[in-house]
């Protein structure tokens, strides 16, 4: 998996977010800011995100993957 892979298959769910991924391997930081979260806890944002990358979490092919997600207001 790459940083690529990464940003496409969150801008999937998230079309109108601005996505910042670093890291390479099986390891990675995703920043993503959208309107979408507006009303949602932190949690709920960090597994909306983390939720599509189950398999390869499961598999290891992803050892690390840290989100931060948040609002245009929150920056």
């Amino acid at each position: 998996m790459n940083q690529q892979d990464l940003m496409s298959r969150i801008q999937e769910l998230y079309p109108d977010a601005e996505i910042n991924v670093t890291g390479e391997g099986c390891s990675f930081e995703v920043n993503v800011t959208s309107p979408a979260f507006d009303g949602m806890k932190s949690l709920q944002r960090q597994r909306s995100i983390l939720t599509l990358f189950n398999t390869e979490i499961t598999s290891g092919e992803l050892h690390a993957l840290t989100v931060r997600a948040k609002t245009p207001q929150e920056l």
